[in-house]
């Protein structure tokens, strides 16, 4: 945690900034060791200070590595408190909140908003965030195998969401809360394929069907993200032709991800083998993305990034084809950045056919 608050501060002090208040549950976890509702104060001594409503203190005390905690009531009262213990410093927040905002540039005027320090001290894992990835990644795989057993024909689609939850849950994994989603993972058969943020429905799988299972979920505060997709009965030609063209883009994806080269150059690795085999047109996203205590963060592998990779970010590769109204293809590993690339899923990526 000290080695987290260094990191920080010297983010922090890039912008000319000497303090840090973090209101977003991600950044205080990262900062403290607890999630909730609580405001954060890294000072730039290292001292660092919990704001909580007398219901959270409890919860805060006992989770929080090496913190002072402030009990205070809710709302204005918190605000109070956080204004009188930095008052004078040189303050960067997180706050997203408007009003917020308002009320502590009323006593603070040089106070700024940037989460540029949080989110680039948190690109790069530590052991303990690896540790908890690779094991989040195991339950995803572990996942995987119960839809070999699970999916069938005439099984709906949201049949099959809820026994994989059921299954997360039991180790402790849950859904990621993303907001623009209603549902925590993406199911899509058939033509809801197609979809690459498809919401789960009441479809049932029938034979021909392509079936993207895409699980993102949070273990321990963390988040691993893996796709992979199955057939079902007796698919079509093309729609094996298409998870091959995927499967070799992915692996030279894979292939592609070190230390100090740039995101740019994965995207371009995946685009460039779907594009040679004449469906560019049908790969309509990035490549991937940073993963940890959100389901995005930095850095992002996509064509325009300038973003270079370095050792021990946690990043996603997972091209994809999507034909309209007829099906999808995408497959998806979480990867943590080295010389030789961790690769935390070991489920097959050959096309299994049930």
């Amino acid at each position: 945690m000290k080695t987290r608050r260094k990191t920080l501060l010297l983010h922090a002090q890039k912008i000319g900034c000497d303090t840090l208040v973090c209101f977003e549950p991600e950044n205080l976890f990262y900062l403290t060791g607890f999630w909730g509702e609580a405001i954060g104060v890294l000072e730039k001594n290292g001292s660092t200070t919990i704001i909580a409503p007398e219901l959270e203190v409890g919860r805060a005390k006992d989770d929080a590595i090496d913190c002072d905690v402030i009990t205070s009531e809710r709302g204005v009262g918190l605000l109070s408190a956080l204004i009188k213990k930095i008052k004078g410093k040189k303050v960067c927040t997180d706050c997203q909140n408007y009003d917020t905002m308002e009320l502590l540039k009323k006593s603070m005027p040089k106070i700024k908003h940037s989460t540029d320090p949080f989110y680039r001290a948190r690109e790069i894992k530590d052991k303990s965030e690896i540790t908890v990835l690779r094991k989040a990644s195991k339950i995803l795989d572990d996942m995987y195998e119960l839809c070999t057993k699970k999916i069938a024909k005439g099984v709906r689609e949201s049949e099959l969401q809820a026994k994989l939850m059921a299954f997360a849950m039991e180790q402790d994994m849950f859904a990621t809360g993303y907001r623009s989603t209603l549902n925590p993972l993406i199911i899509a058969g058939g033509p809801n394929g197609a979809l690459p943020h498809a919401q789960v429905t009441d479809r049932k799988f029938a034979s021909g069907d392509l079936i993207v299972v895409d699980l993102t979920l949070r273990y321990k505060g963390y988040v691993s993200d893996s796709t992979r997709t199955f057939g079902l009965g007796k698919i079509s030609d093309q729609a094996r032709e298409v998870y091959e063209i995927v499967k070799e883009s992915q692996r030279l994806g894979l292939q592609a991800v070190k230390p100090n080269v740039s995101c740019k150059s994965v995207d371009d690795a995946c685009r460039d083998h779907i594009n040679l085999n004449n469906y560019g047109k049908y790969f309509i996203h990035s490549t991937g993305h940073g993963i940890g205590l959100e389901v995005h963060e930095f850095p992002t592998i996509s064509q325009k990034s300038t973003t270079i990779l370095q050792k021990n970010m946690a990043i996603t590769v997972e091209p994809g084809i999507y034909i309209p109204n007829r099906f999808g293809v995408r497959i998806e590993d979480s990867v943590i950045v080295q010389q030789k690339p961790i690769n935390m899923h070991k489920f097959t990526k050959e096309l299994i056919v049930l």
